[in-house]
C-alpha cells in the first residue's frame, strides 16, 4: 500500500511539472514582448551611475524586482480568485504609471540640462543618487512585472490550483533572472571592450576598441528605446482595458492588412503605433495636469 501511494505520489508530481513546463513555454511567449520593453526600459534606468557602481546597483534593483513578484504573485492569484473584475482597473493604473514616465523622460532629454551624464558626485550625495535610481527602477519594475504576471495567469486560469502557482513562480525567476542578467552584460560591455582592447592579439584588440566605441551608442539607443518601450506598454494596457480604442485599433489595423504589398506588414505596426500614440497622449496629459496641481499647491 505504502509502495503504490508513493508511486501514486510521484506521478501525480511528474504530471504536476510536465504541465508546468508547457504552461511556461506558452506563457514565455505571450510575455516576450513585455521582457523586451522590461529589458530596454530597466538598461535604461541604470544608465548614469559610476562605472564601479553599476552591478550593486543592478542587484540592489534585481532584489527589488525579486520583492515584487513575491509580492504579485500571491496578489494575482488572490485577486483572480476573490475578485477578478479589479485587475484591468490596477492595470490600467499601473498602464498610466508608466505613460506618466515616459512623457517625463522625454521633458528631461529635451530639456537644457543632460539627465545621462554620470554626476560627479561623493559620499552621501553619491548614495543618495543611488537611491533614487535604484527606488524609480523598482518602481517602474513593478508595473511591467504586473503586466508579465497578469499575462501568465490568463494562460494558466483554467489549470489547477498547484499547478497555477508553480507556472507563475517559474515565470517570475526565469523573467527576473534574464532581464538583469541580460542587463549587467549590457552596461559591462565597455568594460569588457577596455579589457579586450589591452590584450596581445590584434583581432582582439580590434574586437576591444569596436565594443568601446558601440557602448556608449547602446546606452543612448536603449535609454530612447525604454522611454518609446513605456508609451508602448503603457499605451497598450490602455487600449486593451478601454474597449473603444481596442475596437478602433483592431478596425485600423484590417483596413491596413488591405493594402497591396505592403498590406501584412503595415497591419502589424499599425497596432503598436497606435498604441505609442495613446500612450504619449496620456502621459502628456497627465504630466501637464501634475505640473498644473504643483503651480497650484504653490
Amino acid at each position: 500500500m505504502a509502495g503504490a501511494s508513493l508511486l501514486t505520489l510521484l506521478d501525480d508530481i511528474a504530471s504536476l511539472l510536465d504541465d508546468v513546463a508547457v504552461m511556461s513555454k506558452v506563457a514565455a511567449r505571450k510575455t516576450a514582448g513585455v521582457l523586451g520593453d522590461d529589458l530596454a526600459v530597466n538598461a535604461e534606468q541604470v544608465s548614469g551611475v559610476k562605472a564601479d557602481r553599476e552591478l550593486p546597483v543592478i542587484w540592489a534593483v534585481a532584489k527589488g524586482s525579486f520583492l515584487n513578484k513575491c509580492f504579485l504573485v500571491p496578489a494575482a492569484l488572490a485577486i483572480s480568485a476573490f475578485i477578478p473584475w479589479l485587475i484591468t482597473p490596477l492595470l490600467m493604473l499601473g498602464g498610466l504609471f508608466l505613460c506618466f514616465e515616459g512623457a517625463e523622460k522625454v521633458l528631461e532629454m529635451t530639456s537644457k540640462k543632460s539627465h545621462h551624464q554620470t554626476p560627479n558626485l561623493s559620499g552621501d550625495d553619491q548614495q543618495l543618487y543611488e537611491h533614487t535610481k535604484i527606488k524609480g527602477a523598482i518602481r517602474t519594475d513593478f508595473i511591467l512585472s504586473a503586466e508579465i504576471i497578469v499575462l501568465t495567469l490568463g494562460v494558466v486560469a483554467a489549470a489547477p490550483f498547484m499547478t497555477q502557482v508553480a507556472t507563475m513562480s517559474t515565470i517570475a525567476i526565469l523573467m527576473t533572472i534574464g532581464v538583469y542578467g541580460l542587463v549587467a552584460v549590457i552596461v559591462k560591455i565597455d568594460d569588457a571592450g577596455l579589457y579586450l582592447s589591452q590584450r596581445s592579439t590584434p583581432l582582439t584588440q580590434s574586437f576591444g576598441r569596436l565594443l568601446l566605441a558601440a557602448a556608449p551608442k547602446l546606452m543612448k539607443s536603449l535609454s530612447l528605446i525604454g522611454t518609446i518601450a513605456m508609451f508602448l506598454v503603457g499605451g497598450g494596457i490602455l487600449s486593451h482595458g478601454v474597449h473603444l480604442f481596442s475596437e478602433w485599433i483592431s478596425e485600423a489595423a484590417a483596413e491596413t492588412a488591405l493594402i497591396p504589398a505592403i498590406g501584412h506588414i503595415a497591419s502589424a505596426l499599425v497596432p503598436a503605433l497606435l498604441n505609442g500614440l495613446i500612450g504619449m497622449i496620456a502621459g502628456f496629459v497627465l504630466v501637464a495636469i501634475a505640473h498644473l496641481i504643483a503651480r497650484l499647491r504653490h
